[in-house]
């Protein structure tokens, strides 16, 4: 532990930012280098500035830490990036134009070609295109992002599957937990004894990222994979997990145990050593009652993904649930494990 990588972290007082602190704790290849945060919060000790809303205690090592403006970013080469997607663009360009490895988890980046935007379990190989990343824009370091959280769990299920029977058209509709809206979030009484229809920009990325993540590496960046695709997004009165129910085409038509069999094998065995990945990427269940938020998001630490009621589709092939915990996979967990990715391929 006593060589552990200092790794700063931007957005420290938010709500992804305190996982971060939580998971970088007691973490064996990083730790906390820095915490920096807005001109606000600046100046102030982490404790002071920050409401800790996560369900253990605020690490003891950070109450004392003086947060830092972005601009004011110490010696520390690696960066794992909170801020919100508003903020984030250049200060991530600037910080990766200055040598700095930035794993961020916002979205100012990620439908940039040359950008990779990582869940190592899907699409690890995509870190190639970062010489050309450098060589393009000029910097010294690089930027490596992590998807939206809905995102995520969508893309984890269809992985196995695109690649055993390739997918011609998918629409899918979102359940998302309040957590996705930050701290202080969605006003109780707009979500009390309701389900709101609209999540600002949430159904654009569900699409794009998804076909990004599932897409190639090309002479001119990633190029997206080519299947149509739709979403409904709907934030939902529950507190972390969202919930996708998706109904996908393929091209080539499986059974619905074929389709099972396919999610069950799945594997990514260069990345299973990591220290944040998950036993399994994705599990299966055949109980009709799951997978529930309350029950399902904690698996595999958090960073599985369940995967349920799969059957024929009447309008396609085949429908299924699918459930993930959306401030760990989805957020902060996703960018440290593909900070752990990048650190394994930097040293291969």
């Amino acid at each position: 532990m006593t060589d552990r990588i200092p790794a700063a972290i931007l957005g420290a007082t938010g709500m992804v930012g305190q996982r971060f602190i939580q998971l970088l704790e007691h973490h064996p290849l990083f730790r906390i280098g820095a915490v920096l945060a807005s001109a606000r919060s600046a100046g102030k000790t982490y404790a002071e500035a920050t409401n800790w809303v996560l369900d253990t205690p605020m690490p003891a090592s950070v109450h004392a830490m003086v947060l830092l403006e972005p601009d004011a970013l110490p010696p520390c080469e690696w960066v794992f990036s909170a801020l919100p997607g508003s903020l984030a663009g250049p200060v991530e360009t600037r910080l990766a134009a200055d040598g700095h490895l930035v794993c961020s988890n916002a979205s100012a980046h990620r439908m940039d070609p040359l950008v990779p935007l990582i869940i190592p379990e899907v699409n690890g190989d995509h870190l190639e295109i970062l010489p050309r990343q450098r060589q393009v824009k000029g910097w010294e370091g690089t930027l490596i992002t992590a998807p939206n959280c809905t995102t995520t769990v969508l893309a984890l299920a269809l992985k196995p599957l695109h690649d055993a029977f390739r997918i011609e058209s998918m629409h899918a509709v979102s359940m998302q937990g309040l957590s996705g809206a930050g701290y202080p979030g969605v006003p109780a009484l707009d979500i009390i004894d309701n389900i709101l229809p609209y999540i600002k920009g949430e159904e654009e990325k569900l699409v794009d990222e998804t076909r990004k993540l599932l897409g190639t590496v090309g002479a001119n960046g990633i190029a997206a994979a080519a299947f149509a695709a739709s979403a409904q997004c709907n934030r939902v009165p529950v507190r972390e997990g969202h919930f996708i129910c998706a109904n996908i085409r393929f091209a080539r038509k499986p059974s619905v145990d074929e389709v099972i069999a396919a999610l069950e094998r799945f594997e990514a065995p260069a990345v299973a050593g990591l220290p944040s990945a998950p036993p399994r990427p994705v599990l299966v269940t055949r109980d009709p009652a799951r997978p529930q938020p309350r029950l399902d998001r904690a698996a595999g630490g958090g960073m599985s993904v369940t995967v349920g009621r799969v059957q024929r589709s009447g309008t396609a092939d085949i429908r299924l649930v699918a459930l993930g915990h959306n401030t760990l996979r989805g957020a902060a967990g996703g960018a440290l494990l593909n900070g752990e990715w990048l650190l394994k391929v930097l040293k291969a």
